[in-house]
């Protein structure tokens, strides 16, 4: 099924403007929000320019302002004409060693990483189920599915989160009318992983995007990506003893 309309959330860079640029690539209509909004209007004018039989929409949203959620996604749908799929990307890798002394870092992240995705993902099926269908696909990571040490304790646990809340889903869903797909991104160039010391298991943002929007386009229930090297190297972090997950930080 083609899922014409598209709503990604944490779209005015990395990986949302990334999957913004694929699918426009495709014909698809976005809707794209984030909290910069002057860089989802350069990222319209970009799309538009080249892609001029496609729309766009954007608005500005804080995904940690709970009660503008809702009301953004629903004013985007209204603006497209209904919304066909939400991903559910908008994220932060804040964090310190726990107990360190920096709790706000570690709040932060939780907050934004888990529990605004689950108030996007309510505000996602509330649309859903008036439609009658939808695709929902819940942006997570590879690290969520092992506890990690050091800065990226609550990331990890952040993302095992949504993992946790996209498998429930999939299973109250598993006949339809509205699918589900859990993404793990493995370490893909972003801002957020401007910073990580992991160059030999990195991809540049194209190739690991397209790897993201394949798997979105197939519906998949849950996916790794890239698949290479990333679903052997998952497989295998779930196994180790806890102290070799320092090694995937």
């Amino acid at each position: 099924m083609t899922r014409q309309k598209i709503l990604i959330t944490g779209a005015s860079s990395g990986l949302g403007a990334g999957m913004a640029r694929q699918f426009a690539a495709k014909g698809r209509d976005l809707a794209l929000c984030a909290r910069r909004l002057d860089n989802l209007d350069e990222l319209k004018a970009e799309l538009l320019e080249r892609y001029p039989d496609i729309k766009v929409a954007v608005a500005a949203l804080d995904v940690n302002d709970h009660e503008q959620v809702p009301k953004v996604f629903n004013e985007l749908s209204e603006e497209l004409g209904g919304i066909d799929c939400v991903i559910v990307n908008a994220g932060i890798g804040k964090g310190y060693p726990l107990g360190g002394g920096k709790l706000w870092a570690n709040k932060a992240t939780i907050e934004t990483n888990l529990v605004a995705a689950l108030v996007q993902i309510e505000s996602a099926l509330e649309i859903f189920k008036a439609a009658g269908k939808g695709h929902l696909v819940l942006v997570a990571s590879v690290l969520g599915n092992v506890g990690v040490p050091g800065t990226k304790a609550a990331y990890s646990a952040s993302k095992a989160g949504v993992i946790s809340l996209g498998e429930s889903l999939r299973s109250e869903y598993a006949s339809g009318p509205i699918k589900i797909t859990v993404l793990e991104p493995g370490y893909i160039e972003s801002e957020m992983t401007a910073k990580a010391n992991k160059t030999m298991l990195m991809v540049d943002n194209e190739t690991g995007v397209k790897a993201m929007v394949d798997a979105i386009e197939k519906e998949k229930g849950r996916a790794v990506v890239p698949g290479w090297p990333w679903w052997p190297l998952v497989e295998v972090m779930k196994v180790l003893p806890p102290r070799f997950a320092k090694y995937f930080a």
